[in-house]
């Protein structure tokens, strides 16, 4: 028996056993290639209009700030992954998108968000309140509180908060 066919068959027993998955390269001529008109193109607005949850910032958060959110986020599922996020400065015109949640670290950001929004989507909508990221990368009890407020916003999002 050849000596590359046995350590193969020895490697793949070995990779079972321990429950690996085994990923091979597909070959580029089997792979479909999609023409540049198929694929579907979703404007900024488009994807805002359709997020369950919008969070709001503070302007000009650091990328260890930002690092930290996306890394919150991410860890709750993808539906809170993939939320837009918008930048809120006090006094300046807000764009925000009527969601049926928002996700806003900080006071300033709450009360701008709030000079925003009309007053029925206030009522409809879900709002979690959450303490900047500066605070959160600092503080113990701010990092368990953005802890309580995702799992209060997930709950909420699974029992089907609707538009």
């Amino acid at each position: 028996m050849n000596a590359g066919v046995a350590s193969t068959a020895h490697r793949a027993r070995v990779l079972r056993a321990l429950g690996v998955v085994t990923w091979r390269r597909r070959d580029m001529h089997a792979s479909v290639a999609v023409a540049p008109e198929q694929v579907p193109t979703t404007t900024i607005s488009q994807a805002l209009a359709s997020a369950n949850v919008v969070v709001v910032i503070p302007p000009a958060c650091s990328v260890r700030e930002r690092d930290l959110l996306g890394r919150a986020l991410s860890g709750l599922g993808p539906q809170l992954a993939r939320a837009p996020c918008i930048e809120a400065v006090d006094g300046e015109n807000l764009h925000v998108p009527h969601a049926p949640a928002y996700l806003v670290f900080g006071q300033a950001q709450a009360h701008a968000l709030g000079r925003v929004l009309p007053a029925e989507v206030m009522r409809d909508a879900h709002i979690v309140l959450a303490d900047t990221p500066s605070e959160i990368l600092v503080q113990a009890v701010a990092k368990r509180r953005l802890w309580q407020a995702l799992r209060m916003l997930r709950r909420a999002l699974a029992a089907g908060v609707q538009p």
